[in-house]
């Protein structure tokens, strides 16, 4: 079990850092979630996105301690190493070269598989996915619907922030994201 989960977080982390640096920066695409968020603020304050997300999901990580410790320790460790290979995988930016639809069909399904690999075993790149485990729990909807949908608010904010986002290829971003992580985690709502 332990095993699982850590190649899930290990696996997840490198499709996640793949998907982001090599078909998402290049476009100035977003995803949505915490991801998105450290997207707008690279894309804007040329910050890292993994940095950001760690400070970003401070507040989230606090209310799981308190409320919900399972996820905390759930997901603290899947978001500490996603968002720093999001960072140390950066040095692929520009190894492919592709139309940006393609890359966000890619990019997505890259970011969808690490996600929905993840929530499988039951952790997650915290944040907003920590964020869509609470929602989850208290509804019983599927974890990747409700990510989907915090994804689209995300991307319409970003895109409104910043000129150079391209709202239809980053709405297929979170499309595919969120049909990726649901078909994934479809069988299974996380144990709740």
């Amino acid at each position: 079990m332990v095993m699982r989960k850590i190649m899930a977080i290990v696996g997840g982390s490198v499709l996640l850092g793949i998907g982001i640096n090599v078909f998402l920066v290049p476009h100035h695409l977003l995803d949505g979630g915490m991801i998105g968020l450290g997207l707008i603020a690279k894309y804007g304050w040329h910050v890292q996105a993994g940095l950001t997300m760690i400070i970003l999901s401070v507040p989230l990580y606090l209310a799981a301690w308190f409320y919900y410790r399972p996820f905390f320790y759930n997901s603290l460790h899947g978001l500490l190493f996603s968002s720093w290979m999001i960072d140390v995988l950066s040095v692929l930016r520009g190894l492919v070269t592709l139309d940006p639809l393609l890359s966000a069909v890619i990019g997505g399904g890259l970011v969808g598989a690490g996600i929905g690999l993840m929530l499988r075993e039951e952790t997650s790149t915290g944040g907003t996915d920590l964020l869509a485990q609470f929602i989850a729990k208290w509804t019983g909807w599927n974890v990747g619907v409700i990510i989907f949908l915090i994804d689209a608010c995300i991307i319409s904010v970003g895109s409104l922030m910043i000129d150079s986002v391209p709202f239809i290829y980053s709405f297929v971003v979170v499309t595919v994201v969120g049909a990726v992580t649901t078909m994934l985690t479809s069988e299974k709502t996380m144990g709740m």
